[in-house]
């Protein structure tokens, strides 16, 4: 494979590319920007001819009017090896993507949540095996919606019990039997979708009384189903922590990493010129997650997928994991947290299923938090271990521990999202030589 040298990387490279790394490792924080001041082989292992076409393929997308825009960084050994800006935040005020660009991140906020969550069990203030009715008493009724023929042998929903009461772990690894209403048609999700979930200005505490009326979906520990899960997990922090859940993600998470975009709206209304838009015809408007309007201030704080934030802000968080738990300094996780964090919780022999709406795929299993993969994604070599989630607005982050690499993708496309990260991670490891 070719390598980089760094007399033939000062030359080739021009001084608008080198300035451009500089920026960024500015706007967004690294600890070492003055790399860029004296070139070194940062991206030795990758190919740079093959790292342009992850560019030509982002370009693409905006010439063919699939996106507005997009952002892109490469981080490896802690340094920036390709980032770059493309086309505008929003069609209809024409403004440049930049570095501070605020997004819908949706689910990419289930990690923040999982993260500080996982603090309170560092503190000994939280267990993994604690029923969630311990701090949430309306969980300790809750019942299991099971589809049953009825006495004329039609199909009805019945009421059964719990097998074992739901935990903090079944929170964090989606499989308490929550679930959303916005995919699927099965009898509970139907009541989901029908609840008025997200009628007024609720509250967390709110929000859980509502969900902890509804029967869940399976029993828990049974399935891995995607739902409100997280959002529950963000009520609990709250009644453990006495404060609310962005309270509690600021003050031991959010401004000691320096994210300071980060929130569940953005409050500022200089910052709201700075959010980007999909296309006119690409939103997602099915009222499943904590964003309507990320202008609009509420009091329910969707640990789930409420928040916004900038590309440079979500770049400290992952470099603070990939590093096993500390960044500048500081440490928010024990490296043995973040390692059961990026395991598999779900393997065969905890005999969780997986049904057809199994997001993380078929070559991943599930740990606290993240899809890790467990076995080869098909047709290629890249590496186990890698952890990653996204959002459902096109937002995408993976961590690759064995190259000690991140990658994040900031877009707005809920339509283009699946298409667009496959490619794009393709592209990544070919240039790689993975």
């Amino acid at each position: 494979m070719k390598r980089w040298r760094t007399d033939s990387f000062t030359r080739r490279c021009s001084v608008a590319a080198v300035l451009a790394l500089l920026v960024v490792a500015i706007a967004v924080g690294w600890p070492n920007a003055g790399w860029a001041e004296s070139p070194s082989p940062v991206s030795a292992n990758f190919s740079r001819e093959k790292l342009q076409r992850v560019g030509d393929y982002i370009r693409n997308e905006i010439a063919t009017s699939k996106i507005p825009g997009a952002i892109i960084l490469i981080q490896q050994h802690g340094q920036p090896v390709y980032f770059e800006n493309f086309g505008v935040r929003d069609v209809a005020t024409r403004l440049p993507m930049t570095a501070d660009t605020i997004f819908r991140i949706y689910s990419m906020s289930k990690p923040i949540a999982s993260v500080a969550a996982m603090m309170l069990v560092e503190d000994g203030k939280l267990s993994l095996d604690d029923p969630v009715a311990k701090y949430i008493p309306a969980f300790a009724n809750v019942k299991v919606g099971v589809e049953k023929p009825d006495e004329n042998g039609k199909m009805a929903l019945a009421l059964e019990p719990l097998n074992r009461p739901i935990t903090i772990e079944d929170l964090l690894r989606h499989t308490s039997g929550l679930t959303y209403g916005f995919y699927g048609d099965s009898a509970v999700r139907k009541l989901y979708a029908q609840a008025d979930l997200f009628n007024g200005d609720v509250d967390n505490a709110e929000f859980a009384e509502r969900i902890a009326a509804l029967p869940l979906a399976e029993q828990p520990g049974t399935l891995w189903d995607y739902g409100h899960s997280t959002d529950v997990l963000g009520r609990v922090i709250e009644v453990v922590s006495g404060q609310s859940l962005f309270q509690f993600e600021k003050q031991r998470l959010l401004d000691p990493l320096g994210m300071t975009d980060t929130a569940f709206y953005v409050a500022d209304a200089a910052k709201r010129p700075r959010i980007a838009e999909p296309m006119p015809d690409d939103r997602f408007v099915t009222p499943v997650a904590g964003i309507r309007d990320p202008m609009v201030p509420r009091r329910w704080e969707s640990g789930g997928a409420g928040m916004v934030g900038t590309i440079g802000d979500y770049a400290r968080f992952a470099q603070m994991l990939l590093n096993g738990g500390t960044f500048e300094g500081r440490r928010y996780l024990k490296a043995e947290t973040i390692a059961l964090m990026t395991s598999d919780h779900i393997g065969p022999e905890t005999k969780i299923a997986r049904d057809y709406f199994y997001f993380p795929g078929a070559s991943a299993g599930f740990g606290l938090g993240f899809a890790v993969r467990t076995s080869p994604y098909p047709g290629t070599s890249w590496p186990l271990g890698e952890y990653r989630w996204d959002g459902i607005e096109g937002t995408f982050f993976f961590i690759d521990p064995k190259d000690d690499m991140f990658v994040i993708f900031m877009v707005q496309t809920p339509s283009q999202r699946g298409r667009i990260q496959l490619a794009l991670k393709t592209l990544i490891y070919e240039a790689l030589g993975k």
